[in-house]
């Protein structure tokens, strides 16, 4: 659980630094933007409560791969569906 508690304020550090980077330079910061990375650090949080719990280690082992599995294809939908058409 530690392990995953540094990494979630490592995140939490890098979000508010790329707050501060954009405004330094001048870049919009839109509100989606704020709650993405609010999400993700959550997220982090989240597994790691998960995984903190007291159940047997082959079931969070599965519910890990399944998540993962899940995420990567959600990922490249997301990223097929936004990729502009060529003329």
């Amino acid at each position: 659980m530690g392990i995953v508690i540094t990494i979630a304020t490592i995140a939490i550090l890098g979000l508010i630094g790329w707050l501060i980077y954009r405004a330094v330079k001048g870049r919009q910061v839109k509100a989606h933007h704020v709650t993405y990375g609010i999400a993700l650090v959550t997220g982090i949080f989240t597994y790691g409560f998960f995984l903190s719990m007291n159940i047997p280690q082959p079931v969070k082992i599965l519910v890990s791969i399944i998540l993962g599995i899940i995420l990567i294809i959600l990922a490249s939908y997301l990223q097929r569906r936004r990729q502009p058409v060529k003329p």
